[in-house]
């Protein structure tokens, strides 16, 4: 993946190399959405759990941003299992498992407005462990959907480097995307990254300044900073550019998103690269 490039094609479809990320929105999801848009964003991330997301308000956003035309914007969202859901459910929890997915799916295109879904995770597995029977077949299910072609790529969400190798041993349809909580304190997902890079899939990664904050205090960080002229939190999503992540932003904040995307304008050197990507690994 070349760090410089704003897109990546991935099976003839270009997905944008930062996303907007959608939890904890709430009430402000719409106009965030919107706003995100507006400034530059073309991909969007978000699920159908309302426990963490509004996927609907996320719909009502992007039609709200008149200049985003579909073909130019990428719609990511998930199918989540009944674990991480509260009580508001996009399906009934009676059914067979590949019948939720079904429903999910079919609410999500409602909420989004739209007919295809260009990118659609499994919103992590029923276990931190292996991987079980629910899980082949919530997988087959979306398998399913991509092969009708109302999918365009398939991916997981919260996976540990042993399910997803379990999964691309066994999947008809590989994964194209893991999106997982990114921590510097193991080496920013290391493993699980090298293993997409010899997979063909792009690892995007959440939480890359919340759960990383001793890291936008470091002092390696704060000399790039300065060196650059650029925010700490500009270096670390310019760090993930030049590891070969996806990052995603989830700020409130319209400055802060033109910020997020000005990380296109400059690169790391190779050594900071290294320094970065060893900061917390002792």
């Amino acid at each position: 993946m070349n760090p410089s490039a704003r897109t990546v094609t991935l099976d003839g479809v270009t997905v944008p190399r930062f996303l907007y990320g959608t939890a904890w929105k709430e009430v402000q999801t719409a106009g965030l959405v919107e706003l995100a848009l507006q400034q530059g964003f073309a991909g969007i991330d978000t699920a159908n759990q309302r426990k963490h997301y509004d996927e609907a308000a996320v719909g009502q956003g992007i039609s709200a941003a008149r200049g985003a035309e579909r073909s130019a914007l990428f719609l990511q969202t998930k199918f989540t299992f009944r674990g991480g859901q509260d009580d508001r459910l996009p399906y009934d929890p009676a059914a067979p498992i590949a019948q939720q997915v079904a429903q999910s799916f079919a609410r999500s295109l409602e909420h989004l407005g739209v007919s295809t879904i260009d990118s659609y995770l499994l919103h992590g597995p029923t276990s931190s462990v292996g991987l079980s029977a629910d899980d082949w077949e919530a997988w087959r299910a979306m398998e399913s959907l991509h092969a009708e072609g109302r999918v365009r790529l398939i991916g997981v969400s919260n996976f540990s480097l042993e399910q997803l190798q379990m999964l691309c041993a066994a999947a008809r349809v590989p994964p194209r995307f893991v999106q997982n909580r990114c921590y510097a304190t193991t080496g920013w997902d290391r493993g699980t990254r090298h293993f997409c890079q010899q997979h063909e899939m792009c690892y995007q990664g959440f939480s890359l300044l919340t759960a990383n904050r001793p890291v936008l205090r470091s002092p390696v960080v704060r000399q790039v900073a300065v060196r650059l002229a650029r925010t700490p939190a500009q270096i670390v999503f310019r760090f993930a550019l030049d590891a070969g992540m996806i990052p995603l932003t989830g700020t409130t904040d319209a400055e802060h998103m033109k910020a997020d995307l000005d990380v296109f304008e400059f690169q790391l050197q190779p050594d900071e690269i290294t320094e970065i990507e060893q900061i917390a690994c002792v």
